[in-house]
């Protein structure tokens, strides 16, 4: 039982001039690079296609493009690669433009990451009772539990502190394939003690506005988005009115056909194609 037409990636070439590819579950995992994902990405740039790269990640694209060519990805392989966090920047850097001196920003994220507070001019701080805003943009949920996060998070939300989350992924992908909870989990624990949150990325629209503006006005129906999540990707593209590919690597990999309709319901959203895996 499949929730979609099977689908690969030459014929989804032969139907679409634009690919928004995302990261984690479809080119790699934590433990590296999906076999073959290389080779896709080269295949639609020999084709012609444009490949922008579009991730939930609270890091810059420009980061997360030199991460994969140390994976082993090729740069020409893909045109822009675009992230939640840059999409965070550009709208949070005009809003706060002139204010931010003095506004003290406490980070839960992954591997110590304060991209997003160092580049908008915030003064970093560890206590969340000293925070004047919080940003969530990465987990360690696979080490840190979360009733840590939520009893460090507690004195900002009781004070109504805003929350920006630069990665709305509820789940994470840990390594040897396990799941973790993700920063979007986090961000609705904060949201739970009371704190107000603000969603950057994936299935939120700005961040296809943005894609869809790297690709000068192609039309809607010449794009296509492929992803691993239901709820991000392919929620995401119908939001945007874009088609979309679930590719049954990453979260959804052992899901059995009758739990990824459920989901799709769920969801309100079911993928136009499946595709066992991102490859030529």
């Amino acid at each position: 039982m499949s929730i979609a037409p099977k689908t690969d990636l030459a014929a989804l070439a032969a139907r679409y001039d634009a690919f928004l590819v995302d990261q984690f579950g479809v080119l790699r995992d934590e433990d590296g690079a999906y076999p073959g994902a290389n080779e896709a990405l080269l295949r639609l740039k020999a084709l012609g296609r444009t490949v922008i790269v579009l991730s939930n990640s609270g890091r810059s694209g420009d980061y997360n493009a030199e991460r994969l060519v140390k994976l082993g990805f090729d740069r020409a392989g893909f045109d822009r690669f675009l992230t939640s966090g840059d999409v965070a920047y550009d709208i949070l850097s005009g809003e706060t433009a002139g204010s931010a001196a003095g506004t003290r920003c406490l980070t839960i994220s992954s591997g110590g990451d304060r991209n997003l507070a160092d580049r908008l001019g915030f003064e970093s701080v560890e206590d969340a009772a000293l925070a004047d805003i919080v940003i969530i943009s990465g987990s360690e949920a696979d080490r840190v539990p979360m009733a840590d996060y939520r009893r460090r998070l507690a004195p900002a939300a009781r004070r109504g502190v805003p929350c920006y989350c630069t990665n709305p992924d509820r789940h994470k992908l840990a390594s040897g394939g396990a799941t973790a909870p993700g920063a979007g989990s986090i961000a609705l624990a904060y949201q739970d003690l009371g704190g107000p949150v603000r969603w950057f990325g994936k299935p939120h629209p700005a961040i296809y506005r943005q894609a869809q503006a790297l690709l000068g006005g192609l039309a809607a129906d010449r794009i296509v988005c492929v992803g691993d999540s239901l709820e991000h990707d392919i929620a995401g593209a119908a939001g945007a009115g874009l088609a979309s590919c679930l590719v049954r690597t990453g979260i959804l990999a052992e899901s059995t056909g009758p739990e990824l309709a459920a989901l799709a319901d769920r969801y309100g959203a079911r993928p136009g194609f499946v595709m066992e895996r991102f490859a030529a």
